[in-house]
C-alpha cells in the first residue's frame, strides 16, 4: 500500500512514518519544515527516520534507514506541487497531519491558520478527488468541542461553538471532508486528537515546557491555578489508533455505493488534573518545579475528556500506556542525547 503522510517532520507524523515503514508500506512523507518552533527538533525527527539534509523544495529524499520511506519538502498551499506529486505517485491512501498547530498562537497569527489549515487542506481534498485516492484520514482536534461542560466528549455532541480560530479551522476541515466524500465517492475519517505526549513531542506543549523549566531551575506557568483536566495520550497509542483508521475500509465505499465520512475521538479516556501531571514529571526528574499560578488564557478550555467507545467498537482501538509509564519514557528521552533541544 502506498501512503502519503503530510506533516512528516511533526510529532505524530514522524512516528507514524516510522511505524508504517516498519510494517512494510511504501511511505512518502511531506512537510514544509516551517519555523513555528525550533526546526532542530523537526530535523532530528527526520534524521531518526533515516532522512538527512539537505531538503530542497520539491526534491524527494530516500531514507537510509528504511528502503520504503521517502520524503519531500513541500507546502500544502503549493497546489501545482501537490497535484504533480499525487499524479506521479498514485497514492492509495493519504494521512493529512500537516497543519498550523497551537491554540494560543492562533490568537496572534490568524492568517497562518487560514492558509495552512483551510487552503492547504482544500488542496489535499482536491488532489484526493482528482487523482482517485480511495481513503483519506486527517487530523481534527478535541478543541472543536469548545468549552464543553458535559463529559466525556462524544462525537455526537454539538461542535459549533469553537473558542479559538485553530478549533474553527479543524471544524471546517470536517465539514469540507464530509462534503467532498459525499460528492465524489471516496472515504474520509477525521481523528479528533486529544492531548498527545511522549518522546520527540512539541516544545510548545506542556511536557517539554515543564521538563525544560525544571531542568533549568526556572519557574513553570500553571494556568487557571492548575484546575485543568487533560486527556493525555501517549504517542504509541495515538500511532496505533491512527494506523487502524488508515487501514479501515468502510463497506459502503468498497461497494462503490456512496462516499463515507466519520469523525472519531482518539484519546486515553482517562483525564488527569494538570497538577497531577506536573507531579509525575517532578517525580520522574527527581526535582520539584517552581510554579507561577496564572489565570485562564484566551482560547483555552477547562477540560478535555474523550469518549473513545466508537473508535474501540469500530476499529478495535485500545490505549495501553499509563501516564506513569509514558512520562517515564518521555523523561528518559528528554535527558538523552537523542533530544536535539536538550538543555
Amino acid at each position: 500500500m502506498k501512503i502519503l503522510v503530510t506533516g512528516a517532520a511533526g510529532f505524530i507524523g514522524s512516528a507514524l512514518c516510522r511505524a508504517l515503514a516498519e510494517r512494510g508500506d511504501e511511505v512518502v512523507g511531506l512537510d514544509n519544515i516551517n519555523e513555528y518552533y525550533d526546526v532542530a527538533l523537526k530535523y532530528g525527527r527526520l534524521e531518526a527516520n533515516g532522512l538527512r539534509k539537505p531538503f530542497i523544495e520539491g526534491d524527494i529524499v530516500k531514507s537510509y534507514e528504511y528502503a520504503n520511506l521517502r520524503f519531500v519538502r513541500m507546502d500544502l498551499c503549493d497546489k501545482e506541487g501537490i497535484d504533480s506529486l499525487f499524479k506521479k505517485e498514485g497514492f492509495d491512501k493519504v494521512m493529512n497531519l500537516a497543519a498550523q498547530a497551537g491554540v494560543r498562537y492562533s490568537i496572534t497569527n490568524p492568517y497562518s491558520y487560514i492558509k495552512s489549515n483551510i487552503e492547504g487542506f482544500f488542496n489535499i481534498l482536491e488532489a484526493c478527488r482528482n487523482f482517485k485516492v480511495g481513503h483519506l484520514v486527517f487530523a481534527s482536534s478535541s478543541s472543536i468541542y469548545g468549552d464543553q461542560k458535559e463529559v466525556p466528549f462524544r462525537e455526537d455532541f454539538k461542535t459549533d461553538s469553537p473558542v479559538s480560530l485553530y478549533a474553527a479551522t479543524k471544524k471546517s476541515n470536517e465539514l469540507l471532508a464530509y462534503s467532498y466524500t459525499h460528492l465524489y465517492g471516496f472515504s474520509a475519517i477525521g481523528l479528533r486528537y486529544f492531548t498527545v505526549y511522549g518522546p520527540w513531542g512539541r516544545p510548545d506543549m506542556s511536557p517539554m515546557l515543564f521538563a525544560t523549566a525544571i531542568c533549568k531551575g526556572e519557574p513553570i506557568k500553571v494556568f487557571n491555578n492548575g484546575n485543568m483536566m487533560r486527556d493525555f495520550t501517549y504517542i504509541s497509542d495515538i500511532v496505533s489508533g491512527t494506523i487502524k483508521a488508515i487501514d479501515y475500509e468502510p463497506d459502503r465505499v468498497a461497494s462503490n455505493e456512496a462516499g463515507f465520512f466519520k469523525a472519531y475521538n482518539i484519546g486515553c479516556s482517562n483525564p488527569v488534573r494538570l497538577m497531577d501531571f506536573i507531579s509525575e514529571i517532578e517525580s520522574a526528574m527527581g526535582k520539584p518545579a517552581e510554579k507561577i499560578f496564572l489565570p485562564m488564557q484566551p482560547g483555552d478550555v477547562l477540560q478535555t475528556y474523550a469518549d473513545t467507545s466508537a473508535l474501540e467498537h469500530d476499529l478495535g482501538y485500545k490505549p495501553s500506556v499509563t501516564l506513569h509509564e509514558g512520562i517515564g519514557r518521555f523523561i528518559e528521552w528528554f535527558r538523552s542525547d537523542r533530544n536535539p533541544l536538550k538543555p
